[in-house]
């Protein structure tokens, strides 16, 4: 997350500096914390048999919950990213991915808002909060691309069938 796309945005774009962000960052951080649930005993916790279902209504601890999606995630985009860059996919390609994703990562947003209260410190529920919440300023740092900046992003001189994406 934010690998391609955070150094195009301060280097090219430049919409806020990255001392104004990590500003925002923390002052998003005290929020959610201030705002986080009361940590429960997560040791008594009933076995799941459906991990989608339980995780969706909050009856996981938070890390089966954030790990796995998170990590699946933003393999899924590297790798989209990485093919993108070096002009295998095309831009509607990498549109599609994207638009796929965005399912599955509300789904995983309520799963771990939900699911918060199921940590040992409020601050990991905070801390998970605050990655789901990154991972929609990723989608619209990678919207502001993709409109306004493609070819900062995408191996234009590559893409012949796709040419027309990157005016």
């Amino acid at each position: 997350m934010f690998i391609n796309s955070l150094p195009l945005f301060f280097t090219h774009i430049g919409y806020a500096s990255p001392l104004e962000l990590l500003i925002i960052f923390l002052g998003l951080f005290a929020v959610l914390f201030i705002t986080a649930p009361v940590c429960e005993n997560t040791a008594n916790l009933p076995p799941f048999d459906n991990y989608l279902f339980a995780a969706w209504s909050g009856k996981i601890a938070l890390k089966s919950a954030f790990w796995p999606f998170f990590l699946l995630l933003n393999g899924c985009l590297y790798t989209v990213d990485l093919l993108a860059k070096t002009g295998l996919f095309t831009v509607s390609s990498w549109d599609d991915i994207h638009f796929i994703l965005l399912l599955p990562i509300f789904w995983w947003t309520l799963s771990v808002w939900r699911c918060s209260a199921n940590s040992r410190a409020r601050a990991w529920g905070a801390s998970a909060r605050l990655m789901t919440l990154s991972v929609f300023f990723e989608y619209a740092l990678k919207l502001l691309i993709r409109i306004d900046y493609p070819r900062l992003f995408f191996n234009c001189e590559d893409l012949l069938l796709d040419y027309g994406s990157c005016f």
